[in-house]
């Protein structure tokens, strides 16, 4: 195929791409874009270029509490009163040996007291006095299920659909479908402390442009995202020149070779790496917060002052048009403070595991969705919370549990999801989903949704054939949304 070189601009659109104008096309794009001159176009050069949705959204924006290590869905939101009846007693059907995995067979009873809570009724552990006081926003799925019992193949599965590596996760397909509102920070951010099993596969952009790969950052640090600052021997005009002969350099390079959709990602990679050195720190800067939205966030407890952090950093991300923000639970998973990276994995010890775990989370999460709703962020953002599998109703040693992909709770809030809702159900004893089940499918159908997308329709070619986060399943959840 010839491609040819067009020597004589013929529109003012033409002309502008063309030329540097001292900061560069796809800045000056995007400025004019963000002011209000020009509106994206599905033949924007930005890639990240904001594009309107399919049909009317209910949501603008996803926070993901990622629970890492999977949460045990009976000591934590799925109350099953049968195992506290049948504790030590042998499960039927299940061999004495072996159990269901690994685990001994016999029934073993939550170690939390329960309760229900607000008009709806919803049982939660006391472990979480906090997320009780708002079950009424909360929607509560019951029978979600997975395909593997170990971590990074699960965990891969809840965020890209698949249990293999090298597919685009949620947070990648939503800014390749929607693009980002701000461009002067990241549309799709992930934020861990120690990281997850799995690590950054789990949240790579896979085969579509690397542009909307997530930036990953550790927001204990002085420096939560690497490389930011700009050398000390170069000045901001010098650097901004820099950035113009490479972009003119680019820019020529990608005219001859238009069907190649990564060359526009990078040249807006170096520009938004460029834009987030003043836009971002003042986006982490939780200075700017009054003394007491920080003592809400659990700032000021040992315990939850780093997840706290991150809840917060969330908030003012979304309020400032980051699309997508992801949290991984990195909270001390023994009554001592070790660190895992699969933290709410209790084999040995659900007691103290998750007591030590929710001390980390709960508050933190209640303040978040207070905070999202006095803010009147609540009915556009999404909450999302939940792990990557369950755990079993039978005892793993004398008090622990091991990985049970049969069943686990996930629960929803904010975004048009209805509140007070309890969807689905394990068996008695909430080892396996036996009514309505759900999976990661239909959960990724039921979030593109509420942001204005068709699941079938969000596809993108690779190797000749047209992939979609759903693959060739997903069903909406319906029931779940008002």
């Amino acid at each position: 195929m010839q491609h040819h070189l067009i020597t004589n601009p013929t529109t003012r659109r033409d002309f502008l791409q063309r030329a540097g104008l001292g900061c560069g096309s796809l800045a000056l794009t995007s400025l004019l874009h963000q002011e209000g001159v020009v509106a994206a176009s599905p033949s924007s050069n930005n890639p990240l270029a904001e594009r309107p949705s399919p049909f009317a959204p209910k949501a603008k924006a996803v926070i993901w509490l990622f629970q890492t290590g999977s949460p045990s869905q009976v000591d934590t939101f799925d109350y099953k009163p049968e195992l506290q009846k049948r504790n030590g007693t042998q499960l039927a059907g299940a061999d004495p040996k072996t159990g269901f995995f690994t685990t001994s067979g016999k029934c073993l009873k939550s170690p939390f007291k329960w309760a229900q809570h607000g008009e709806s009724g919803a049982w939660t552990s006391e472990i979480f006095p906090n997320i009780s006081k708002h079950v009424d926003d909360i929607a509560f799925v019951y029978s979600c299920y997975s395909q593997s019992n170990n971590h990074t193949p699960a965990m891969l599965e809840l965020n890209s659909g698949m249990i293999r590596q090298g597919f685009p996760s949620m947070g990648s397909w939503l800014t390749y479908g929607l693009g980002s509102e701000n461009s002067n920070l990241p549309a799709y951010v992930v934020m861990h402390g120690t990281k997850p099993r799995g690590a950054d596969p789990i949240w790579s952009s896979g085969f579509l442009p690397s542009v909307y790969q997530a930036t990953a950052l550790d927001p204990r640090g002085a420096k939560p995202i690497d490389n930011l600052a700009r050398p000390a021997e170069l000045t901001g005009d010098q650097q901004r020149s820099l950035l113009d002969v490479l972009n003119a350099a680019n820019a020529k390079h990608a005219q001859q070779r238009p069907f190649d959709r990564d060359l526009n990602a990078r040249l807006e990679s170096f520009e938004l790496a460029y834009r987030m050195q003043t836009s971002a720190p003042e986006a982490f800067d939780l200075a700017q917060e009054p003394d007491h939205i920080q003592e809400m966030y659990g700032l000021n407890r040992n315990e939850s002052k780093d997840y706290g952090r991150q809840c917060l950093i969330a908030r003012r991300m979304i309020e400032r048009g980051v699309r997508f923000v992801q949290i991984f639970a990195a909270c001390p998973n023994t009554p001592g403070g070790a660190v895992s990276d699969v933290p709410w994995d209790a084999h040995s010890d659900i007691n103290g595991n998750h007591r030590a775990c929710a001390s980390t989370v709960d508050q933190p999460t209640a303040a978040l969705l207070s905070d999202l709703k006095q803010r009147g962020l609540f009915d556009d953002t999404i909450v999302i919370y939940g792990g990557e599998f369950g755990r079993t109703s039978d005892s793993q040693g004398e008090g622990g549990r091991d990985h049970n992909p049969n069943a686990f709770t996930t629960w929803f809030a904010g975004g048009g999801f209805k509140g007070g809702t309890q969807y689905g159900a394990s068996d008695e004893f909430g080892y396996k989903s036996i009514e309505n089940r759900v999976n990661a499918h239909d959960i990724h159908a039921t979030i593109l949704h509420q942001m204005g997308i068709d699941h079938t329709k969000l596809t993108y070619r690779f190797n000749g054939r047209d992939f979609r986060l759903t693959d060739v399943e997903g069903e909406i959840i319906r029931d779940i949304l008002s």
